[in-house]
C-alpha cells in the first residue's frame, strides 16, 4: 500500500467522495459528471470497483 507525504496508507480500492480531487479524477477516468460520481458512491458505497461498475450502467 501506498504512503502519502503525511505518512499515512493510501487506499487505491476506495473513492474518497469528500475529496475533490478523488471525484474529479474519477470523473475524468469514466467520462461523466462529477455528480454522477458522488450520486454512485452513495448509492454503492466508496469503492472504486462497485463505483466504476454503477457509472457503467
Amino acid at each position: 500500500m501506498a504512503t502519502t507525504t503525511r505518512g499515512r496508507n493510501q487506499d487505491r480500492a476506495r473513492v474518497a467522495a469528500g475529496q475533490d480531487h478523488e471525484v474529479a479524477y474519477e470523473a475524468k477516468k469514466e467520462g461523466v459528471s462529477r455528480d454522477d460520481v458522488e450520486d454512485a458512491v452513495k448509492a454503492v458505497g466508496n469503492s472504486r470497483s462497485r463505483v466504476e461498475d454503477k457509472l457503467e450502467k
